[in-house]
């Protein structure tokens, strides 16, 4: 199935799904597949070894050929994902993956893009490439490794890092009000949010199912924790006898409901967490990832803040709407319709020229 025109041009994609456009694979796939031939290299308890092995344990699930799925990343300890899968990928400099896997999925609606970055690398030099691939709605997927610190350049504070943080770069504590990665993305109109946990494999793959279903931008942060510079930061969400009071699950059409607490409407028009044996069933909060108005979403953003008392989980976000590389390829075939098939060389001489002599 080949979705370049005989013309050269890119033919508008069709439906809906991610992954609509992108051939299939009649082989039976393993983990294995995916697995390369290079040693992973992490610090011995990372994070990343984690997600990579759920990574790798969810792309037979796709059923794509390997030629067709691309990861590109950035710098930092994340970005070291591409060596350690059997796909193509790409690793770029600082920042600038949003960027590169933009051009790849516009141009190449047959491929399944996918960045790996980190809080560093994604909010730091990279926060303006990572807004606008979200506002743009590229057809790609973002996973964004969230451990609030740099890790590969030895342990400075990050724009996710809380305040007060002392770190090398910050030995009286970070002066910083941290970024939050969702509410960010919430706000740049991006049209599938989600949050999971590295340790929780089985919620990562459900998000990361979703995530490549959907057509357009998906950003996933994923709570990431670095044992040498940030050990412990996220022990409230793994700790057996917290975790379950804590976290709230987001599950579309249901209840935003803890063990212990509940999400209602405040008293002020907003949201509020309170004890789950004191509010009647009918006064919860149910859960709408598709609601075309994201303000609900980007309320319950905010109710980790400014401590881990309570961390919603799970799918935010997840509307339609029309992806780059369909307007692009609409476009283009609309203007090869009116005015035929264009000449580079006529371009390069319209409009204002000078001579120089």
């Amino acid at each position: 199935m080949s979705d370049i025109a005989t013309n050269g041009h890119i033919k508008a994609p069709e439906g809906r799904s991610g992954l609509a456009l992108i051939p299939r694979t009649t082989e039976k796939q393993t983990l294995k597949d995916f697995k390369s031939d290079q040693e992973v290299r992490w610090c011995p308890g990372c994070g990343d070894y984690a997600i990579l092995a759920a990574v790798q344990s969810f792309l037979p699930e796709l059923g794509l050929r390997r030629e067709n799925i691309v990861f590109i990343s950035g710098i930092g300890c994340s970005s070291r994902f591409p060596y350690y899968l059997n796909t193509y990928g790409f690793h770029s400099i600082h920042g600038r993956a949003p960027a590169i896997a933009t051009g790849l999925a516009a141009s190449r609606p047959d491929l399944s893009v996918w960045v790996i970055t980190g809080d560093g690398d994604a909010l730091s030099i990279g926060g303006n490439h990572l807004i606008h691939a979200l506002r743009r709605n590229v057809n790609l997927n973002i996973l964004l490794f969230n451990n609030r610190i740099y890790g590969l350049t030895k342990g400075q504070y990050s724009p996710t890092s809380e305040v007060g943080k002392i770190t090398k770069s910050t030995p009286m504590g970070s002066l910083d009000k941290p970024f939050n990665p969702i509410s960010l993305a919430l706000g740049a109109e991006a049209s599938f949010v989600a949050r999971t946990i590295d340790s929780d494999r089985k919620h990562l793959q459900s998000v990361l199912r979703e995530a490549a279903s959907h057509r357009g931008a998906s950003l996933v942060e994923i709570y990431q924790n670095c044992n040498i510079y940030n050990d412990g930061a996220f022990d409230q969400l793994k700790d057996p006898g917290l975790r379950d009071d804590i976290t709230l699950r987001l599950e579309h059409g249901q209840p935003i409901v803890s063990a212990s607490k509940a999400v209602r409407r405040g008293p002020g028009g907003g949201i509020e967490v309170v004890d789950r044996a004191s509010v009647p069933e009918g006064e919860i909060l149910v859960h709408d990832a598709h609601a075309p108005d994201p303000s609900v979403a980007f309320a319950l953003s905010r109710l980790d803040e400014p401590a881990f008392e309570h961390v919603p989980i799970g799918v935010f976000r997840s509307v339609d709407r029309p992806a780059y590389d369909t307007l692009m390829a609409e476009q283009l075939e609309h203007a090869t319709e009116q005015r035929g098939a264009g000449d580079l060389a006529d371009l390069l001489r319209g409009g204002d020229t000078w001579v120089v002599s």
